[in-house]
């Protein structure tokens, strides 16, 4: 925290108890009261201001709601003194009271003024109207402290040990007795499951400095009292803020927070002791959203949100013990009193102001002063005092700007020093300025006037001297925000312009026109990428080249600003970012995409700070104490830093890589693919190479792991200049069809999307191309998917794309009859029989008829079926299907041709079933079935003679044993005892020699 100014007690005629105020809302003025009877006001910076000499000393002071009137009231008589800000008089007004003056206190929300006197009266001035009410009687005796509402209900404690709430008529609305003298009463709302109709609703006091008394004015019968350990000590103060918490400071060092909630009442919900041997004061600033406790020789301040984090430490050696502290209402300037009456004022929050050229920072250090600092170079900081508190700063390479109103004065910082050049005071209030080498632009009331920093220089002409945008004939339109760059003055309008003036050539060189006004511009420091806002809160980043605008994904409409990445290698990183969270993109212009903006990730924005710098991944933020600091992205963290790949575990690696590829650092990539040694890594690395159209690198790494195909391929690609056509054929390696045919389409080569989808069997999308592209193409897209169809079993759109496919071209013959055979085959499917089997029978293919007669076959059209076999020459197969038709005249003039005894088989039975023996003998013989043809000789045809012939012949054992039981029935044992034993069964045949005495035949056979 940087002391702003110390004003000591000899300076503010003090001995020890002094009391002071901040002005409210502005903060612009210190009212102090010491033992002189001397009230002094100080401004900002501790430049003495006025001082209001009293007839005694000052028992109290206090500031109205707006800041613009100062009350004080004295020792000595009854007469309170105004003190208009505004005007810088006095005045008086007489209370008509005769008794000591102890208390006065503003209204929270109404021009109403409460004095109260020694012994308990009460005065209510309303300073709008000068009516004064007087109440006497009011407390009995002297009133000690009170509160407004912001009901304007007035609460006075007395130290008559009781507490009122009046109106500002002066009547008594509530009224309770307490057992010990009241402090420190405040109004506030407890905290509860349904917000209060009457706003703050309840009261709050220390009784007896040990309990806080908690008065609700909707249940005053309930009162809550609570006490604290013992070994905290005395209360001393404390402060609502939240959604009904209290923060307490104790004598003994302690501060606690506890909750109003019935729920939670009595329940600490923080405690720290923050000072070794006594805490005197504590406050809150929530527009910083922070706390402070004063004790010892210290202040310590914590953050709201999370009370466990210290924010600062303010140690104060050259004082013993510190007394009070008070911050502004903005935040800004915190004083803190000494036991001794030394005042001292620190800079707690500094207006954010700052501003970037390239890689320095100007930005405000202190009220009354701006640094120049460049850490990126490591050059020294250079501090710059100011004449007056800025509200804009510019930084250029060689100048500054600073400025408040319509007055700007401009710095030029050289080898030899900074040295003041001037100042210039412009039509209206200025918003921001942009400086670079030569010009400055400022900013005011809807314009922006353009002049040279050093006026006129050699070779100019005066009307390049200053310039005001926008011109005359487009004054309806109003600059909302502006940039300026070594050749370009850049300003978008409230009606969706986005403006180039060249300023080498004095002439406006480009106008874009948005749809709705533009809230903001980003430009890079060349001006060739835009980020602007529009008024729906919606980013996009604005090529001015060829007026292209592309979305940034993922934006968020509470967005604050963006910023470029300032690092060469990263140039197309950029972050946007709101109050909570840093946003990085990387915008493209050539990709497989074409140019695109990507989402990288989201990283952590500290509290009360903004983002002014970006460079290699870190961000430099401005904090609300003046300082610089730096943070890694989130989007960066593995991949910023020296020696990036050093010991990281693989996880940490994949990590690394992931963002490296995002980011399109491909060369560290390769480093962290090498230590992982992961093929799926490389993969990675391949596609994010590919998608980013860096052919050859990635065909280094399609070589590294040996995918011949791929580098093959790739290499087929280098020199393709048609950025679509390249990109298209990328798309297609990478799976990305539907992306591959919209950039053929777009390329000078718009067959080759045709030719994709031919090779990937999408037909649908092949037939559609083809119709636009390639009419010629239809019939033979029409056969390829027609045949797919047929093979899937969609049929009938099989037969409609055969028929499409018929070009009767000479040259296409043999196409044709492919798709001739089609309609038959699919004409039989649908139920055509007769269409297709003509269609099959005039076609000379044998192979077709096949096909058909298989189609009919599985139908059970046995008789279409069979004829197209026996017209295809297939026999067997034809001579089956008559079969089962039981067509046997058919089978029978087939037979000379069939070779399959399967079906001479299945004809002699069907013969021998119709009682047609030698007919189904000779099918037999056909078939070579002898035993079938020796059973049917003998059991029908009585042909035994041709029945041995066929065993002797055969040597069949089964005929032989169906020959001699035929000799049996005729009694002729002698024959019958040859074929048993020509048949193997010598038992049988000695047993039939032995009962018929033919041993001597048995014996000679044998």
């Amino acid at each position: 925290m940087k002391r702003v100014f110390t004003l000591t007690n000899k300076t503010l005629g003090s001995q020890g108890n002094l009391i002071y105020s901040w002005q409210k809302t502005l903060g612009n003025y210190l009212a102090t009261a010491g033992n002189d009877n001397v009230v002094r006001l100080y401004d900002r910076h501790g430049e003495l201001k006025e001082e209001i000499n009293l007839p005694g000393q000052c028992t109290g002071m206090a500031w109205d709601k707006d800041g613009d009137s100062l009350a004080v009231i004295n020792d000595k008589n009854g007469v309170v003194t105004l003190w208009d800000a505004n005007t810088t008089r006095a005045s008086q007004i007489d209370s008509g009271f005769r008794d000591t003056m102890t208390f006065l206190l503003w209204a929270k929300a109404g021009p109403y003024l409460a004095v109260g006197t020694a012994k308990g009266n009460l005065l209510i001035y309303n300073h709008q109207t000068s009516r004064k009410v007087p109440i006497l009687g009011k407390h009995t005796r002297r009133i000690t402290c009170g509160a407004w509402s912001n009901e304007n209900l007035l609460c006075l404690g007395s130290d008559d040990n009781s507490v009122t709430v009046s109106n500002v008529e002066g009547d008594t609305v509530r009224q309770t007795s307490l057992r010990a003298p009241p402090q420190d009463v405040q109004f506030s709302e407890m905290k509860g499951d349904e917000r209060s109709q009457i706003g703050e609703n309840t009261v709050s006091v220390v009784i007896g400095k040990k309990t806080l008394f908690l008065y609700n004015l909707n249940d005053p019968d309930n009162p809550i009292e609570l006490a604290f350990q013992p070994r905290y000590g005395t209360i001393v103060s404390y402060r609502w803020y939240g959604d009904g918490y209290i923060m307490i400071g104790f004598s003994n060092g302690f501060f606690v927070v506890i909750s109003t909630h019935m729920k939670e009442i009595g329940q600490e919900l923080f405690q720290a002791r923050n000072h070794k041997d006594n805490l005197t004061c504590i406050g809150i600033s929530t527009s910083l959203n922070k706390a402070a406790s004063c004790g010892d020789n210290c202040v310590k301040i914590h953050d709201l949100s999370d009370l466990k984090e210290m924010f600062a430490i303010i140690q104060l050696d050259d004082e013993r013990g510190l007394d009070k502290i008070g911050w502004t209402d903005d935040g800004q300037l915190l004083a803190v009193s000494s036991n001794r009456g030394n005042l001292h004022v620190y800079l707690t929050k500094l207006p954010m102001l700052a501003s970037c050229n390239q890689t320095r920072i100007a930005h405000l250090t202190s009220l009354l002063e701006v640094t120049v600092e460049d850490n990126i170079q490591q050059d020294q900081p250079t501090t710059i005092p100011i004449d007056v508190e800025p509200s804009f700063v510019g930084l250029g390479p060689y100048h500054l700007a600073v400025g408040m109103n319509n007055r700007a004065w401009f710095y030029l910082m050289g080898d030899g020093g900074i040295e003041k050049l001037k100042d210039r005071e412009y039509l209206g209030t200025v918003q921001s300025v942009c400086l670079n080498a030569d010009y400055a632009a400022a900013r005011f009331e809807g314009k922006v006037q353009l002049h040279m920093i050093e006026g006129e220089t050699q070779g100019t002409t005066d009307e390049r001297e200053t310039k005001i945008f926008p011109e005359r004939d487009q004054d309806d339109n109003r600059i909302t925000c502006h940039a300026i760059t070594p050749e370009f003055l850049i300003y978008g309008t409230d009606n969706g312009g986005i403006n180039y003036f060249y300023i080498e050539d004095w002439n406006m060189v480009n106008e874009f026109r948005h749809i709705v006004g533009i809230k903001n511009i980003f430009p890079d420091s060349s001006g060739t990428r835009v980020i602007f806002i529009d008024n729906k809160s919606d980013g996009f980043v604005y090529n001015p080249v060829n007026d292209q605008v592309l979305d940034i994904p993922n934006f968020q409409t509470t967005a604050k600003g963006a910023l470029w990445e300032n690092w060469a290698p990263d140039r197309g990183v950029f972050i946007t970012y709101d109050d909570e969270k840093i946003y990085t993109y990387m915008y493209s212009r050539e990709s497989m995409h074409g140019p695109v903006v990507e989402f990288v990730g989201e990283s952590k924005l500290p509290y009360g700070n903004i983002p002014i710098l970006m460079y290699g991944g870190e961000i430099t933020l401005q904090s609300q104490s003046g300082r610089l600091a730096t943070q890694t992205l989130d989007t960066h963290s593995a991949i910023v830093g020296e020696n990036i790949e050093e010991n990281l575990g693989p996880d940490q690696i994949r990590s690394a890589l992931k963002q490296g590829i995002l980011l399109k650092r491909f060369k560290d990539c390769w480093t962290f693919c090498q230590k992982l040694n992961d093929i799926v890594a490389w993969i990675d690395l391949g596609k994010g190479a590919l998608k980013a159209l860096e052919v050859d690198f990635a065909i280094r790494v399609y070589r590294d792991i040996g995918d011949v195909g791929m580098v093959t391929s790739l290499h087929q690609l280098r020199n393709l200049e048609d950025r679509n056509l390249l990109s298209g054929n990328i798309a297609m390696f990478l799976g990305e069809f539907n992306q591959a045919q919209d950039l053929f389409l777009a390329s000078g080569k718009p067959l080759a999307a045709l030719e994709m989808r031919r090779d990937l069997l999408h037909w649908d999308s092949a037939l559609q191309l083809a119709k636009a592209l390639a009419p010629e193409q239809i019939p033979y897209i029409s056969r390829e998917y027609a045949q797919q169809l047929e093979f899937t079993g969609d049929y009938m759109n099989a037969l409609s794309h055969y028929e499409k496919g018929i070009t009767r071209e000479e040259k296409d013959r043999e196409h044709d009859e492919v798709c001739v055979a089609g309609i038959a085959r699919m004409s039989i499917r649908m139920g055509d029989i007769r269409r297709g089997v003509q269609m099959a029978m005039k076609m000379p293919s044998r192979m077709l008829k096949k096909e058909c007669a298989g189609i009919l076959e599985s139908m059970k059209q046995w008789t279409e079926a069979a004829t197209l076999y026996e017209q295809g020459g297939y026999y067997d197969k034809a001579a089956s299907v008559y079969i089962r038709a039981k067509n046997w005249n058919k089978v029978g003039d087939l037979l000379s041709h069939v070779t399959s005894p399967k079906i001479h088989i299945q004809y002699a039975k069907a013969k021998e079933a119709d009682g047609r023996y030698k007919e189904a003998a000779e099918a037999y013989k056909n078939a070579k079935d002898w035993d079938q043809v020796i059973r049917i000789n003998l059991d029908f045809l009585q042909n035994p003679e041709e029945a041995v012939k066929y065993v002797r012949e055969t040597q069949s054992i089964e005929g032989a044993k169906m020959v001699a039981k035929f000799f049996q029935k005729l009694n002729d044992y002698s024959s019958a005892i040859q074929f048993l034993v020509m048949s193997k069964c010598n038992d049988e045949a000695f047993q039939l020699a032995q009962a018929h005495n033919q041993m001597e035949t048995y014996a000679d056979i044998i």
